[in-house]
C-alpha cells in the first residue's frame, strides 16, 4: 500500500540508532531531547489507540525517524514518538537525516523540503504504511499567526530578531504541539489501516 521504499530495506532499518544512541551522538540540545522527553505524557487513550493499531495484521510495528540534534522540532517531536513507541512496544530506529539523504529524500515535504522529523511506519514485515513529516497544521497556523503579530509590532527588526521574539512567545505552545503531533499519527494510521482514530 501506498508508497513503495527501495532504500529501507530491514537490513538498513536495524542499521539506525536507538534513541539513546542518537543521544548519545548528540553534539548540541541534548538538555532539549531530555526537557521535552520529560514533559511528555501520552494519555491512556492515545496508549490505548496504539496498542489497538499496533495489534492488527498489518499494523505500525516499526518506526523510522529521521532527525538532527539541532531542530527544534526533532528535540520537541522525536520525544513524543519515542515515548509511545516504548509504551506499547514500537520499534524506532533513527537516522540522522544529513548522513541518509537517500532515505529522505523519499519523503521529502511538499516533494520538495528535506523537513525533520519525519516518521515513517512499516509493518513488522517492512511494508510502508505511511509517514508524517515535520510538526502539526495548528504548529504552523499559529507560527504564521504569531509571525505577521512580531512584524506588525516591530517593524524594523531583522529576521533573526523575529525569529528569537516568535519562539518565546510560542514556546508555551509546544505541550499542545505535542498533544497534537500524537492526534495527528493517531488519524494518519487510523486512515491507513481502516479502523477507527
Amino acid at each position: 500500500m501506498g508508497q513503495q521504499t527501495t532504500v529501507v530495506t530491514p537490513q538498513r532499518f536495524a542499521q539506525g540508532l536507538t534513541y539513546e544512541g542518537f543521544l548519545a551522538q548528540a553534539k548540541v540540545n541534548l538538555d532539549q531531547f531530555r526537557k521535552w522527553y520529560d514533559a511528555f505524557t501520552p494519555s491512556p487513550d492515545d496508549l490505548a489507540f496504539f496498542r489497538r493499531a499496533l495489534a492488527h495484521p498489518r499494523g505500525p510495528a516499526k518506526v523510522l525517524a529521521l532527525g538532527e540534534d539541532w531542530c527544534p522540532d526533532v528535540y520537541r517531536g522525536l520525544p513524543v514518538m519515542v515515548k509511545v513507541a516504548e509504551a506499547v512496544g514500537m520499534e524506532v530506529r533513527v537516522f540522522p537525516r544529513d548522513q541518509n539523504l537517500d532515505i529522505m529524500d523519499q519523503f521529502l515535504y511538499q516533494g520538495k523540503y528535506r523537513s525533520i522529523p519525519t516518521f515513517v511506519f512499516y509493518t513488522r514485515d517492512m511494508e510502508y504504511l505511511c509517514h508524517w513529516i515535520e510538526r502539526p497544521a495548528l504548529a504552523n497556523k499559529e507560527m504564521a499567526e504569531v509571525t505577521e503579530q512580531v512584524k506588525r509590532e516591530m517593524p524594523h527588526a531583522s529576521e533573526e530578531e523575529v525569529r528569537a521574539e516568535r519562539r518565546k512567545r510560542l514556546l508555551s505552545r509546544w505541550p499542545v504541539w505535542q498533544q497534537e503531533t500524537v492526534r495527528e499519527i493517531r488519524e494518519l494510521i487510523a486512515r491507513t489501516l481502516g479502523i477507527p482514530a
